[in-house]
């Protein structure tokens, strides 16, 4: 299998958008340094402030669960209870 890529979007309560920014923010050096990581590209929506995109490439499945696995992500999760409307993380495969 080549390189798994990852689209995730999140979408921020409307009165909660600077926070999750912020803490969305402070994993990008963290994962970056992850083993397996190809790229962790964070967006932001310019007609929607509230949805954030983060663009990710990881070397296998494995890195990628690793990754899903580490502190950085379990303190995001706990910064940003209530504070997310929705959260969806597609797996994808690069075709061209």
């Amino acid at each position: 299998m080549s390189k798994l890529t990852i689209i995730a979007n999140i979408i921020a309560k409307q009165d909660q958008v600077e926070l999750v920014k912020a803490e969305l923010i402070k994993l990008i050096d963290k994962t970056r340094a992850e083993d397996g990581c190809i790229n962790y590209d964070l967006h932001q929506d310019n007609a929607n402030p509230a949805h954030f995109v983060f663009h990710e490439n990881w070397a296998s499945p494995a890195a990628l669960e690793a990754h899903l696995a580490t502190a950085h992500i379990a303190d995001y999760i706990a910064a940003v209870e209530g504070a997310v409307e929705s959260f969806t993380l597609n797996q994808m495969t690069h075709i061209a």
